[in-house]
């Protein structure tokens, strides 16, 4: 696989399917973080940024 292909495009279903997978896995580090009152760090343009468990529950309340 190329790296500028779409991973949406790979042979491989394991590979089409990883994307799913670590959105999955993203959105319950965000939960976790808020119900154990942690931060998360991820990366954000390219910066790493420290989003508290405050700043993540704004977040799932503006997309209410």
């Amino acid at each position: 696989m190329n790296p500028n292909d779409d991973i949406a495009n790979a042979r491989d279903p394991d590979l089409r399917a990883s994307l799913a997978a670590m959105q999955r896995a993203a959105l319950l580090a965000r939960q976790t973080a808020i119900q154990t009152d942690t931060g998360i760090v991820i990366i954000q343009n390219g910066q790493l940024v420290h989003l508290s468990a405050q700043e993540l529950r704004k977040n799932v309340e503006n997309k209410k």
